[in-house]
């Protein structure tokens, strides 16, 4: 067996594997929860897998506040046992948790104070309207257990065992899987609580993540525990939290704003669009945050070698999972759109939705592969503590060269605008990531050649 902590002996690609595996499943797990709730939704009628649709801007950003404070303390605790420093990745675990529950609480109250301006943004359908304010008023309660189940899986992972906190994923969408048909149509002595139904399945489903989360971090087998005995707030520790979970926050928090803004586009089509747009991203979200479990997989093994000082590994890390990363991807893209048909009928789509929704889905698949490839890069400089390029790679993809390719590709070519949009954002922002990945190698080299002649000069004086 080894002897030395398996981050820094085991071979780097079964390392990867047995890394990544089980929070690629945690993703694929954690992403299912809005895909269920919309296929048992779509059953009651297209104005309710509207209102879920409408609510998934939402719901996505309270996620990215989630995994930002757990990738950030995911990041902290394994460059700590990477440099052996025991009470320092103990206290990071602490300073999680209380981050997770304080700003689980505030995000709480505040969809619940904005979701009514909100949806009267994006509809003037009464009936859709309703709905949306039934299903956010309780899928509100869902991020204290949502943050906190997310932060103690990170931390868990951080210490590299991936295959514990996947147990309580696991539970929480059985949960949701059992209960979303029982509540939404009323089986048994359950009532028929119709699309209120799907969110407090969603919520019942967390709550048992939470619950089963706290109980595997307080065994005593853990590597790192909750600090208690002479804990104290630590100003730098919360702001490294929060500056090396940014890039992941920015990126899921992006997919929110970036929904937010093409259903403006799409509202002026229709409700039909907008119900495709969201079901349809929640297959691509279930696809891509899937592979991003694999790429968080890959994060605290670059991490830990490069505050090892073991560069031949980080790279090695690296190079590895790019490659399992542009497999997944291209089988992804082959998924949909070789079958778009039957993806559609998972959300009971319309003979309206299938005209244009078959072609887009197949139009939008194109963007999957480059999407993956940029997300990778982005978590090398996350690893190697350059969160500036990772947060631009971020920006790039959702934000700065998605939004003018929306306003221009709409004038053009209109509804498929829209759809073509998302390869062309995602083509350019490789190239500018790759073009980054780049730079940052040609320089480094020559970093090490002046430090080395420095070393000379001083010798000889």
């Amino acid at each position: 067996m080894w002897t030395e902590n398996k981050m820094a002996a085991m071979p780097v690609g079964k390392l990867i594997w047995q890394m990544s595996i089980p929070p690629l499943i945690s993703m694929f797990l954690q992403y299912s929860y809005n895909l269920i709730d919309s296929a048992f939704v779509a059953r009651l009628s297209e104005n309710a897998l509207t209102a879920v649709s409408l609510s998934f801007p939402i719901t996505t950003l309270m996620n990215a506040a989630s995994i930002w404070i757990g990738v950030g303390v995911n990041v902290l605790i394994a460059g700590y046992l990477g440099q052996k420093k025991q009470d320092e990745a103990n206290t990071a675990v602490t300073h999680g948790l209380l981050l997770a529950f304080g700003i689980g609480a505030l995000l709480n109250l505040l969809s619940l104070l904005i979701m009514k301006p909100y949806f009267r943004a994006f509809t003037r359908n009464e009936e859709i309207y309703q709905l949306s304010i039934a299903y956010m008023s309780v899928c509100s309660f869902m991020q204290v257990p949502n943050m906190v189940h997310i932060a103690i899986q990170k931390m868990i992972q951080g210490t590299g065992n991936m295959i514990a906190p996947m147990w309580f994923q696991i539970a929480g969408v059985v949960v949701n899987f059992v209960f979303d048909p029982i509540l939404i149509f009323g089986i048994g002595i359950f009532p028929a609580m119709g699309i209120r139904g799907a969110a407090v399945a969603t919520v019942a489903g967390y709550l048992v993540s939470m619950i089963l989360a706290f109980v595997l971090l307080l065994r005593k087998k853990q590597k790192v525990r909750i600090q208690i005995q002479g804990f104290h707030l630590q100003k730098q520790m919360i702001g490294r939290i929060f500056a090396f979970g940014l890039p992941s926050f920015i990126m899921n928090a992006l997919s929110s704003f970036m929904v937010t803004f093409v259903n403006l586009f799409l509202v002026t089509y229709s409700d039909t669009a907008i119900a495709f747009f969201g079901a349809y991203f929640k297959v691509q979200q279930l696809i891509v945050m899937t592979v991003n479990g694999l790429i968080q997989g890959c994060l605290p093994v670059m991490r830990f070698n490069y505050g090892a000082g073991n560069r031949e590994r980080l790279h090695s890390a690296f190079r590895y999972g790019t490659a399992l990363v542009t497999g997944m991807m291209i089988l992804g893209t082959l998924a949909v759109i070789l079958f778009p048909a039957q993806i559609l009928g998972l959300f009971t789509a319309s003979e309206a939705m299938r005209s244009f929704g078959i072609s887009a889905m197949r139009i939008m698949a194109a963007s999957y592969l480059f999407c993956g490839l940029s997300s990778m890069i982005s978590t090398y400089f996350q690893a190697t503590e350059k969160v500036c390029f990772s947060m631009v790679i971020q920006l790039c993809r959702q934000f700065l060269f998605l939004v003018p390719a929306l306003w221009c590709l709409d004038k053009l070519f209109q509804l498929n605008g829209i759809w073509l949009a998302f390869p062309a954002a995602e083509t350019v922002t490789f190239l500018v990531a790759f073009a980054m990945m780049a730079w940052h190698h040609h320089k480094k080299p020559q970093q090490y050649v002046l430090k080395e002649k420095g070393k000379k000069q001083n010798y000889h004086r």
